[in-house]
């Protein structure tokens, strides 16, 4: 397929903007309304700061939400999830896959599993996932390829891309 992208400068990091500005705004948002709504009120202190605390909470939530991320350097992707983050050297990454009706970005994994990488997402901004799966995916094919023939090692995946962004 000709359609690959050239490999961008490094480092890249991809998010789904589109979708983190809307869950940070949405929890700003709340946060100020809970906020001004309990100091309109005439109630007690407790319950004025029940409404602060909720604000907080949701807003908390939602930051949580928006923080996926996926980082490509020199040395490798860093993945980083809702509550979890992993660190990847490109020798492990055989695989980017993003098929049709996937909610992010699936890498496979030297060790024989799967990470979802869910700062690649598809969710309002299709495109842009698309065109970044497709950035990652040629990241992957090539320091991935290029660490292993200077290891002396073989990439059984090299031939094998499995990525189904775009198709």
């Amino acid at each position: 397929m000709t359609d690959s992208p050239a490999p961008c400068a490094l480092p890249v990091t991809f998010r789904p903007t589109r979708t983190r500005a809307v869950l940070l705004t949405a929890g700003l948002a709340a946060f100020l309304v809970l906020t001004v709504v309990s100091l309109m009120l005439q109630i007690g202190g407790g319950e004025r700061a029940s409404f602060i605390c909720t604000g907080v909470l949701f807003l908390g939530v939602l930051v949580l939400l928006s923080r996926p991320r996926v980082t490509a350097d020199e040395d490798g992707v860093t993945v980083v999830n809702l509550t979890t983050k992993r660190r990847l050297a490109w020798a492990q990454v055989l695989a980017v896959r993003l098929r049709p009706g996937d909610p992010w970005v699936l890498l496979d994994l030297a060790d024989g599993t799967n990470l979802p990488a869910m700062g690649i997402q598809p969710g309002i901004a299709k495109q842009q996932a698309l065109a970044q799966a497709r950035t990652l995916r040629a990241l992957v094919e090539l320091k991935g390829t290029s660490q292993d023939a200077s290891n002396g090692t073989s990439n059984p995946a090299a031939g094998e891309t499995g990525t189904d962004a775009g198709k």
